[in-house]
This record gives structure tokens, C-alpha cells and sequence, in this order.
């Protein structure tokens, strides 16, 4: 709503006789143009989307500004109904439709998600799963073989892996001292990956090539990751939950719809045709 009072005021808004406060429910008329009735119940599906900075008025400020708005519209959608063309009936019946498809796919997937199908599709996901191992190694990344085992050697005669690396390496982790920090299984290339979970903590690796260049790797420590509790996971799972459940209901109800594709081609570029809308 990128305006929430209309600048001038019109006069055709017909006050209505104001109900016991004991009557009034969705349905209360609070205002007519021309025969089509405002309710209160109008007044709150505006309320209802509204952007948050609106929603904390004073609620007199929004029921005369929301009705008022909504009179405004009424008017102007009155004219503009007399000489509607192809183009606009076409857009409203697209926006009916994603409305009333949006309001349904909102209603699906925003119903609670209960404990036990969480625990279950947590199960589903981490119940087989045990502790991963993660890794945690540095490396120094040279042109060649030859200035890999050069560095090899300079550290068999006592030379510091990070300050080799911070001379030597071409990477960008060189300035660090070499450290790549923790990682596990697949998330290095396979070549460099292998090397690393052949070394003992420690240990350093063979000139090993990549397609970034060779490598000398040094294992600085290992570690057990246990499998992360449901709460650490709840709104991802609860996310999936929902955009399953979703799925499903848009399976079945495509599945149930009688739908008929007429054996027609068409160029594609006739989608851009703008002058087929013109009447």
C-alpha cells in the first residue's frame, strides 16, 4: 500500500446508522457508494495487511482512514468498471486467482507442525547419523613439485609450517599462516580431501596436486561433531515440514482437478504481443 490516506476527501461516503454495540460483527455496513456496502469486516482484512509501521495508530486514526480509503477505491472502481477493457479484466481475473491460490498455499503451510512429526523427521534425518569427524589443517600452495619438496625439506630441518607458509604459499590463506580451520568430508576438492584423512595429527603430507597447484599439508588436529539436537534444527526442519506439506496438497488437488490442455501449438513469441489484447 503505498498510500495509506488519499490526499482530497470525496463527498459521496454515506454514513450509516450506527448499530448497538452488541450488534455490531463483520458484517456491520459502515458505509454504501452506489448501492455496494463497506462492512467493518472490510475494514479489518485492509487492517490486516497493512505494513507494520501503520498498525500502531490510534485505532480511530485507522478505522476513519481505512474507511475512508475504502470509499475512494469503491468510487474510482465504480467508474473505471464502465469502461473496463481487455486487458484490465484479464489482470483481474490473474489477480483473483494468485490471491485466492496465495491464501490457500498460507493457510496450508502456516498450520502448526505438531512434536511428533517434528521427532519423526528429525529421526528421519539424524537418528542413523553418528558423530562426524572434522578436520582441521593448514597447507602451504606452491607452483610446482619441485618447490614443494623443497619446502618438505625445510621443514624436516625444523623450519615453522605457518611462517613458510606466510613466505611461500601463493594461496590466499598463505598471510594466515596456511590455515584452512575446520572442515569435514566434502568440502574440499577429493584429491586434497584424501590426503588429509591419510595423515596422523601432525603429520605432513607429500607434494599433493590440485587443479589450484601443489600442496604440502600439515594435520593440526581432528575432533567428533555429534549430530545437532532437534531444537538446534527445529525451524529448518519445521520449514521442510511445511513446504512438504504444501507439495502434497498441490499434488492432490492437481491430481483431483479436471484439467484439459487442448492440442494447440502456438509461437512463443506470441506472448509478447500486446496488440492481441487490444479491442
Amino acid at each position: 500500500m503505498k498510500r495509506f490516506f488519499a490526499g482530497t476527501a470525496l463527498s459521496l461516503l454515506l454514513a450509516m446508522p450506527v448499530a448497538a454495540q452488541d450488534s455490531v460483527d463483520a458484517g456491520t455496513v459502515l458505509a454504501s457508494v452506489g448501492g455496494t456496502e463497506i462492512t467493518l469486516g472490510h475494514v479489518i482484512a485492509m487492517l490486516s495487511v497493512l505494513p507494520p509501521e501503520y498498525q500502531g495508530l490510534p485505532d480511530n486514526v485507522l478505522l476513519d482512514g481505512l474507511l475512508e480509503q475504502l470509499v475512494q477505491q469503491e468510487v474510482l472502481a465504480a467508474v473505471a468498471a464502465d469502461d473496463i477493457g481487455l486487458t484490465e479484466r484479464l489482470g483481474l481475473e490473474n489477480e483473483r486467482r494468485a490471491f485466492l491460490a496465495a491464501t490457500l498455499v498460507d493457510r496450508i503451510g502456516s498450520a502448526a507442525v505438531s512434536e511428533a512429526d517434528l521427532q519423526a523427521e528429525y529421526d528421519a534425518q539424524f537418528g542413523s547419523v553418528g558423530p562426524v569427524t572434522e578436520y582441521n589443517a593448514s597447507h602451504i600452495l606452491l607452483e610446482n613439485e619441485a618447490d614443494a619438496q623443497a619446502v618438505i625439506a625445510s621443514l624436516a630441518e625444523g623450519a615453522d609450517f605457518a611462517e613458510l607458509a606466510r613466505e611461500r604459499s601463493t594461496g590466499p590463506s598463505g598471510p594466515n599462516g596456511g590455515a584452512l580451520g575446520w572442515f569435514t568430508a566434502g568440502m574440499m576438492v577429493p584429491t586434497f580431501e584424501e590426503a588429509v584423512f591419510a595423515l596422523d595429527v601432525g603429520e605432513v603430507s607429500a607434494p599433493v596436486e590440485t587443479q589450484f597447484g601443489w600442496h604440502v599439508i600439515v594435520l593440526n588436529e581432528t575432533r567428533e561433531q555429534a549430530p545437532p539436537t532437534l531444537d538446534a534444527v527445529r525451524p529448518e526442519l519445521e520449514d521442510g515440514l511445511r513446504r512438504a506439506r504444501v507439495t502434497a496438497a498441490m499434488d492432490e488437488y492437481t491430481a483431483a482437478a479436471d484439467i484439459v490442455r487442448p492440442e494447440i501449438q502456438i509461437d512463443p513469441a506470441m506472448i509478447r504481443d500486446l496488440d492481441l489484447l487490444a479491442e
